[in-house]
């Protein structure tokens, strides 16, 4: 699933070839994405200028002069730059097309993203009305954690997944963030000392930092606007290593579920 380098590194390819540029169509192939696209959409959208690209959690928002396109990548989307006159492919569903010759294409084998027009305000969209803090800003920080981790014996890992306390952590990079922090994912977040939310949370941003430099982790589907995959992958110290020696200690990596995701960890490093 694209995560929040994904959808970042998505956003920053498309900005330099959208922005300024009036969009000349709307071309729906299949409407029956996560919410059906409703038919009206192209007609409210042609002719308007692209003023910013920006990004909310995993959403990216492409502000238009009279509303803003609200688009998630879902669990194996992607949008790409492409000249207009480029072949279609399978699972190929809509196309953006500018004045400058080129369209945003967006292809989703399992049609789980999603595409919506807000006019207003669309911070105050039910998708994003309830978003907590990036995990990238300021608001994010030591205090900020130590404070949320008080009373809650949910695991740190699942916290740290929780939009609602802070947006885009997904898995990938949580299991990371917590091997850098050197805290295990199973720890009841409430048992965290000021210090341990203070390496997590200079882990998180790091891991997420490093991710969004190298185009993000490509590990089935998912590829940038410019259709190159990310690597990030090849920088991970235990996603998707079990049994695999640890990078730093050589103990074998550990594998188990949480939340129907797995987790992975070094019993040695992590405590």
């Amino acid at each position: 699933m694209p995560e929040l380098p994904e959808v970042e590194t998505t956003r920053r390819g498309i900005e330099p070839h959208a922005v300024g540029r009036k969009i000349v169509a709307l071309q729906l192939y299949e409407p029956r994405l996560r919410w059906r696209v409703p038919d009206e959409l192209p007609g409210l959208v042609a002719g308007q200028r692209v003023l910013h690209a920006k990004r909310r959690a995993k959403y990216l928002l492409v502000e238009l002069e009279s509303g803003t396109l609200l688009l998630h990548l879902g669990m194996s989307g992607s949008l790409r730059v492409l000249p207009a006159d480029t072949p279609r492919l399978t699972h190929d569903h809509f196309d953006l097309i500018l004045d400058s010759g080129n369209t945003l294409r967006f292809n989703d084998p399992r049609r789980f993203g999603s595409l919506h027009y807000v006019t207003g305000d669309p911070g105050e969209h039910p998708l994003l009305a309830k978003l907590a803090p990036e995990p990238l800003d300021p608001a994010f920080n030591a205090d900020y954690l130590w404070r949320i981790t008080r009373r809650r014996r949910v695991a740190i890992k699942q916290l740290l997944m929780n939009s609602r306390l802070v947006v885009g952590v997904g898995n990938i990079y949580a299991n990371e963030a917590l091997f850098r922090a050197k805290v295990r994912p199973r720890r009841q977040a409430r048992t965290l000392t000021r210090v341990e939310t203070g390496r997590i949370v200079r882990a998180v941003k790091s891991v997420l930092a490093m991710a969004i430099r190298v185009g993000g982790t490509t590990l089935r589907d998912y590829v940038g606007a410019d259709g190159q995959p990310g690597y990030f992958r090849q920088k991970l110290y235990v996603y998707e290593r079990n049994a695999q020696p640890c990078r730093t200690c050589r103990t074998p990596v550990r594998q188990l579920t949480q939340g129907q995701r797995s987790t992975y960890y070094c019993p040695t490093c992590q405590k």
